[in-house]
């Protein structure tokens, strides 16, 4: 997986190659100056904050870059003989796409909440070194996740990832219904999901009625 360090890193070094400092390169995406901020990284409590997919897809705009050319400035992790102080071009994969239709039907994935099968649609996704298999895309049909997510965006997911409070996820139950929240609360016993859309409800579940949860790694809008 992608670390903390390295999608700041990555931010950091496109706003370099545009001679930009990060507040300038936030101000130049339409963001509050202070959003990529070394302050803004980390909140009060100490816990890491990670850019917003759409702070993100806002700078790629406003620079012009591709989400490749962007993960392509992610430095290497630190190793037995240093780490590396140049970008490196992370190799694409052809990962599985489905529609959230898709995702809904039976027979499509297993208890863990990947893709079975073949004869699947396919996108090129940069994976890191080390990414665990079993990443894939979901595109979204419809409007029910406005404003963050519109009809036809692509959402990367990875299941069996760990997920804490906050994170946006992709959630089916039993009963067929997939959908894209967002994490408020998991207990052993059930989980709370916050709508992306303010016209749509919260969702409450048992665990027992969840077939699979996925965490959200990305977002290609």
């Amino acid at each position: 997986m992608l670390s903390h360090e390295q999608i700041w890193s990555a931010i950091d070094r496109l706003a370099e190659r545009h001679a930009l400092t990060a507040s300038g390169l936030a101000r130049r995406a339409g963001l509050d100056p202070t959003s990529f901020n070394k302050s803004k990284r980390l909140s009060q409590d100490g816990r890491l904050r990670w850019p917003s997919t759409e702070s993100i897809a806002k700078v790629l705009d406003a620079t012009g870059a591709s989400m490749e050319q962007f993960l392509g400035f992610i430095r290497p992790m630190e190793n037995a003989g240093g780490t590396s102080d140049r970008a490196f071009p992370l190799p694409a994969s052809s990962i599985p796409l489905l529609g959230f239709a898709q995702a809904g039907a039976g027979g499509f994935f297993d208890d863990g909440g990947f893709p079975l099968g073949q004869g699947w649609d396919m996108v090129e996704f940069p994976v890191s070194p080390g990414q665990k298999g079993g990443v894939y895309a979901l595109e979204v049909q419809g409007e029910s996740m406005l404003p963050l997510y519109r009809d036809g965006d692509v959402l990367i997911v990875e299941p069996g990832a760990q997920i804490r409070r906050n994170d946006r996820v992709v959630v089916k139950t039993r009963e067929g219904e997939v959908m894209a929240k967002v994490l408020l609360r998991q207990s052993a016993r059930s989980i709370e999901l916050l709508s992306l859309n303010p016209e749509h409800p919260n969702r409450s579940f048992d665990l027992a009625d969840v077939e699979w949860i996925a965490r959200i790694i990305w977002a290609s809008q």
